[in-house]
């Protein structure tokens, strides 16, 4: 797996900086982000984006979009502007983005990335933000919207 939404790895080295009792880094840190979030089931989403006026922001990169699909309406941003774009007080903001209260629903691949993006834009003051579950895979397998 790679690319902006990758999730855990199957060859992963096992060295000394993993941490005692199992487990890695950041399987830690992703269950903390996870632990902030109120996280949606994809109809869930689908539902606050047609109903509560969230926005859905997929997080995956162009070749994964071309290869897996797209989400009508979705707002496209690349992981490594997101916080740039959705910070309310920043001039790289998109134009929407002028609230903390804006509820931003975050989606990535399988909702790995998607957690810990939808994270950063808690800890940003966003305190709707929030990620699908299971990520386009999941919304793609419940039947949502898709194109390509």
């Amino acid at each position: 797996m790679s690319g902006a939404c990758a999730g855990p790895g199957r060859d992963q080295p096992q060295g000394r900086d993993q941490p005692q009792g199992g487990g890695s880094r950041i399987d830690a840190m992703l269950a903390a982000a996870r632990s902030r979030l109120r996280r949606l089931e994809p109809a869930e989403a689908a539902h606050a984006l047609a109903e509560a006026g969230g926005v859905l922001v997929d997080i995956r990169p162009a070749a994964q979009r071309a290869a897996e699909g797209e989400i009508p309406g979705a707002v496209i941003v690349e992981r490594n502007v997101l916080e740039w774009r959705f910070d309310p007080t920043s001039d790289a903001r998109l134009p929407f983005a002028t609230s903390d209260d804006l509820q931003v629903i975050v989606i990535c691949s399988e909702g790995y990335t998607s957690s810990l993006a939808a994270d950063a834009l808690r800890q940003l003051g966003l305190h709707r933000a929030t990620d699908v579950i299971g990520g386009y895979h999941a919304w793609a397998a419940a039947g949502l919207p898709t194109t390509g």
